[in-house]
């Protein structure tokens, strides 16, 4: 949910706007934790990405994973970073300055920003199987709440597997997207109803055309409440005529996939093809 701004927030983040430089409360502020998107909460960056670059502006050398989208702008001179949730108006990215290892400054205004103190920052992980990861990536990302999310493989037998490996369905792996979410924004309840809602947990062989043991649909539970909340949810819509194929199985090592998988439809501007959604709660 959208926050409401004051008028120089506006004329920041809205209206693409430029604060004074050393005039914002972030330059100069160096504590631990996260940064987060004023106008949608979105986590953008951690402090440990924060340096001093004597610039006037708070500056990053990197961002939270599919966190920021970056744009030309119109006279092709400098590139423009946005909050690639709400496209909030942050600042501008440089390269080439050599002012870190990375070779990279994100020169954000501090109205865009909100800090959120090391010792409040709680995040917990989630583990869901629906079909192709790409997909359910794209779709689950989208939720308030969610802070990052990494597509890999799990449940299966073979210790770092490979996409190639995992396509063949012979090493058990489950083609599953981490999710690592807020819980004072979300609850593992409401993501797991979210999981039934954007691919079909009726499909026993499958999703959609993607056929294989790899895309069966699983949820992969880290303790027992986590287990109970799902079987209550696979009761109510088996209650209400689904004939539920989902799985439950206990969270085990969780293999990253590939960097060319990650944030697949981010990346290229494609639309998922076997996921959409589809209220059942």
């Amino acid at each position: 949910m959208s926050k409401k701004l004051t008028k120089e927030e506006e004329q920041i983040i809205i209206n693409k706007g430029t604060e004074l430089p050393f005039s914002g409360k972030y330059d100069q502020f160096f504590e631990s934790g996260m940064y987060a998107c004023k106008r949608c909460g979105e986590v953008l960056y951690s402090s440990k990405n924060k340096f001093d670059a004597k610039c006037g502006w708070p500056s990053f050398d990197d961002e939270i994973e599919g966190a920021i989208k970056r744009t030309p702008d119109p006279d092709g001179n400098r590139t423009e970073i946005s909050c690639a949730k709400c496209s909030a108006h942050l600042g501008h990215v440089l390269v080439g300055e050599h002012l870190t290892d990375k070779n990279t400054r994100q020169c954000v205004n501090s109205l865009s920003l909100d800090f959120v103190p090391q010792q409040t920052v709680n995040f917990k992980k989630a583990y869901f199987a629906g079909g192709c990861f790409w997909g359910f990536e794209s779709l689950i990302k989208q939720k308030v709440g969610v802070i990052k999310t990494k597509v890999g493989y799990m449940g299966g037998q073979k210790d770092k597997p490979t996409y190639e490996e995992v396509s063949t369905g012979e090493t058990g792996h489950k083609e599953t997207v981490e999710v690592i979410y807020d819980p004072k924004k979300i609850t593992f309840e409401n993501l797991a109803k979210y999981f039934f809602e954007i691919h079909d947990p009726t499909q026993t062989d499958g999703q959609g055309p993607d056929i294989g043991t790899q895309y069966q649909s699983v949820i992969f539970y880290a303790n027992e409440s986590e287990k109970n909340e799902t079987q209550k949810l696979i009761n109510i819509l088996k209650e209400k005529g689904f004939d539920i194929a989902t799985k439950l199985e206990k969270v085990a090592n969780f293999w990253p996939a590939e960097n060319y998988h990650q944030n697949y439809y981010a990346k290229t501007g494609k639309v998922p093809y076997c996921h959409s959604y589809t209220k059942r709660f």
